[in-house]
Order: C-alpha cells, then structure tokens, then sequence
C-alpha cells in the first residue's frame, strides 16, 4: 500500500496486539518489496496487497495464502463494496479535460506491477487500440505519492491514482484541491484485500478475521477505521477479483516501458 496508509497499518496492528493479546509487527521499517518477498517464503504472515499481484499469488497451483478480509471505504461513489477508482489526475491549471486530450502528453505510472497505476491503465488504451506510445512520455514514478507532487510541479501531464491514496493525500493536505483536478475515472476495481498465510493455524486465522469484520461496532475500532474513510472490513470471495484477472490479461496484449 501507499505510504499515506502506514499510520493505518500501524494502528491496526496495535489493535489487533490487544484483541488477540498476541504481538503483531507491522513491519513498516522495510521496503514494500521486501515485505512482498517476505510474505511469499513466510516470513511475514498477513500482508495487505494490491489485487493484481492478490491474483497471481492465489492463481499459481497450490496456493498456500487466502484471503482474509477487505475494507470498504466510506465515500458513496463506492456503494458499500469493496472496490477502488484509478482517477486521472492533471493540474487544476492545465488544458487537459479526458484522456482523449492525453495523446502525445507526459504520463507516469506509480510501479509497473501496480493495478490501479499501471494496469487498469494498459487495459484502457488496449480497449482503445492503443499502447504506451500513446503518451509522448512514459515515466516510472515510485509511488502515487510522487506521481501527484509530479503533477503539482507540473513535471508531468497526468497520471492514473488509486482513488482512497488520492483521498487521504487531499484530507492530509488540503491545499492540494486547489491544484488537481480529475478528467476520467478507470474501473471499478476489487480493493486491495489482506491475506493471510495458511500456516497460521485456521482457528487463528478464523478470530483475525471475526477481529476485523467487527471492528467498526468497536468504539476503538471504528475511530481508527474513520481516520482513514474506511467503513468497515467485510468477507470478500476471490471472485471479487475476477475483473482484474480480465483486466491484466487484456493490459498484457500491449507493450508497456518507461521512455
């Protein structure tokens, strides 16, 4: 997840510490990549994932991780379900009003592994018939985060952005308003899900999940989960996840490098 998300991340996993009465590391002190690496040898048990690699890592044979649970954000555009937006963000100043007016323009893309960045992204100008030499230039930015200062120093044109980072960067700063603005918006998409490793024992794994799903009837619970707009954590189906599968498949078919 997004770095604007660790306050989070490290609130729910005090919480848990205290329901379970169990220590849980958020883990926030290392790269992302190496939290990734350290989830699939098992080192790390629980590990909150964008839902393209979600399927990769659940559609290999024998998959030895589940789902856990999956928040659903507050906002109505998201019609109590656990899905997500990319918004294609452009300076509030510019003259780009659709995607059509980015032919040619500056892109960036958070990590060539994201959904939301990257993907969902691939997946549009395929349907177009298009591929990445539609933009005159395509940069590999870091982070969502990154990708909005970019737009803000007008570095480059637009950019596609989860839609929740987009939202805790506006509500962190929000003199940010005044400087973006939204021309398009890609999906809906399954949200990023938890998963879980099925070496935890199941019953564990079984009180995690009943933890988290009820966390917003707690008063402790719920503040922590309104911090972030989210509304609560609901059981998700992997089937939930079947749009992305399409998605990538169809992101696949065109070329896509940074110039």
């Amino acid at each position: 997840m997004a770095p604007n998300a660790d306050g989070f991340v490290d609130a729910l996993a005090q919480y848990l510490s205290l329901k379970l009465d169990k220590s849980i590391d958020p883990c926030l002190g290392i790269p992302w990549q190496d939290r990734e690496s350290a989830f699939d040898s098992g080192d790390i048990q629980i590990c909150w994932i964008c839902g393209l690699p979600y399927v990769w890592k659940v559609d290999k044979p024998a998959p030895q991780v589940e789902l856990l649970a999956t928040p659903l954000l507050k906002a109505s555009r998201y019609n109590n379900t656990p899905v997500y937006y990319s918004d294609v963000v452009v300076h509030k100043d510019s003259k780009l009003f659709s995607f059509a007016d980015l032919e040619g323009k500056r892109w960036s893309y958070n990590e060539p592994k994201s959904h939301s960045g990257a993907y969902v992204v691939r997946d549009y100008l395929a349907n177009m018939g298009k591929d990445c030499s539609y933009f005159g230039k395509v940069i590999e930015s870091g982070a969502h985060q990154n990708s909005i200062q970019m737009i803000v120093d007008k570095q480059i044109d637009a950019s596609a952005i989860d839609s929740w980072v987009l939202e805790l960067e506006l509500m962190h700063n929000p003199q940010l308003a005044a400087q973006l603005r939204v021309i398009e918006t890609l999906g809906p998409s399954g949200f990023p899900p938890f998963m879980i490793s099925k070496q935890v024992p199941e019953e564990l794994r079984a009180e995690l999940r009943t933890i988290l799903t009820r966390m917003h009837n707690d008063p402790m619970g719920r503040h922590i989960l309104e911090k972030v707009n989210i509304s609560h954590f609901a059981v998700t189906q992997d089937s939930d996840y079947d749009s992305i599968r399409k998605m990538a498949q169809n992101a696949e078919s065109i070329e896509w490098v940074a110039t």
